[in-house]
């Protein structure tokens, strides 16, 4: 155990449950996790982590760790220092990986410049500030496809803005002029249109906070990143 170490800053929650458990197996496990944390959380996985005795548990779509008797919960960063590697993010980053060819490109407006041969995909709404930060530095991109999937997730106004945006004659038009412009959309919402659909598959894919932008491995990056960030991760897709 010598070669690992948790970092528990503030965010750390260590819950202790009292009473026995007899859990001696992954499915064990599970299960009293699962009773203990309630109809809330969904706990997906158990597996053996690389620290004997200590067990990785996957709830919702987040990463904890729990003991053979699922006595505690324990939320935190396991580094192997010999690496310095982030076990608990690049496992984070693993399960909330998505496959890209099942994105349903059809549902998304779709906006191409230069080349078009980088891709990402882009989940917004339309009324989220972050989301406006974030369109503004996509405009920096070059040869670049962006799949925008409209996902209302802040208000009833934001599905209207949806609807009337995917319901424009020019659909990248009215997304600019409000996204960029802050013209407000004010066409017909009553068209047939993919806004449920894609709220439905941002639930499937876990997607609680907009913007988050998806690249065409699968990885996911939240919130409005910087340009740099982007170009970065889209460098190394190469």
């Amino acid at each position: 155990m010598g070669k690992f170490i948790y970092q528990f800053g503030l965010a750390i929650v260590l819950l202790s449950f009292f009473g026995s458990a007899d859990a001696t197996s992954e499915k064990q496990i599970r299960a009293e996790l699962q009773k203990r944390l309630g109809t809330s959380a969904n706990v997906r996985n158990v597996t053996p982590s690389v620290i004997p005795g200590l067990f990785e548990v996957q709830v919702n779509n987040e990463i904890f760790y729990t003991d053979s008797k699922a006595k505690y919960l324990i939320q935190g960063e396991m580094i192997e220092l010999a690496t310095g590697t982030n076990l608990t993010a690049k496992r984070q980053e693993d399960i909330n990986r998505i496959k890209w060819s099942e994105l349903p490109q059809a549902n998304a407006i779709k906006i191409v410049r230069g080349n078009g041969s980088r891709q990402i995909a882009v989940f917004s709404d339309p009324n989220c500030g972050y989301c406006k930060r974030l369109e503004k530095t996509l405009q920096q991109l070059d040869n670049v496809t962006i799949y925008n999937y409209l996902i209302p997730i802040l208000s009833a106004d934001s599905a209207l803005k949806s609807k009337q945006i995917w319901c424009a004659a020019d659909q990248q038009k009215a997304w600019n002029d409000w996204m960029l412009g802050n013209i407000t959309p004010s066409g017909k919402s009553d068209c047939t249109n993919p806004i449920d659909k894609n709220a439905a598959l941002a639930k499937t894919y876990g997607v609680n906070g907009t913007p988050t932008i998806f690249f065409a491995d699968g990885s996911r990056f939240p919130g409005a990143v910087q340009l740099s960030d982007i170009e970065k991760k889209l460098a190394s897709l190469k």
